[in-house]
């Protein structure tokens, strides 16, 4: 049987400390955290959960945690708010270039794309006819 989380299967062959960083919003710094509170033990497999373990991991993480589309939808109205109050960090995700203080002259590619920005000033010769 696939256990279901928030929308995501996980993996079976896993163990279940690593299988619910599938989830958005869990990750390896809190995924100990979560099974502690489900009192679930990290080392077993998903494969091996019971129908008990199973469902106390589920009301865990739909309880106490913020996952999935609702944590996207949080963290695009924090966006949203940012922009609509003008502020300099709303500006620079509208811009779509880094807000938390890194220089752009010569890195930032995944948030600039792949952009010429200087030539070597040399125009290319006429093509002959």
């Amino acid at each position: 049987m696939v256990l279901r989380i928030a929308g995501i299967n996980l993996n079976d062959d896993k163990k279940v400390k690593m299988a619910i960083t599938a989830i958005y919003g869990i990750g390896r710094t809190n995924n100990l955290e979560v099974l502690e509170k489900a009192n679930i033990d990290p080392t077993k497999k998903v494969s091996e959960l019971t129908e008990d373990e199973q469902t106390r991991l589920r009301m865990t993480i739909e309880k106490e945690m913020l996952v999935e589309g609702d944590l996207r939808r949080d963290l695009a109205m924090n966006i949203k708010r940012l922009r609509d109050i003008n502020s300099y960090r709303g500006s620079r995700h509208a811009n779509k270039l880094p807000s938390r203080g890194q220089r752009t002259k010569n890195n930032a590619r995944t948030k600039r794309g792949k952009k010429v920005t200087m030539g070597s000033g040399k125009k290319k010769a006429a093509d002959k006819t």
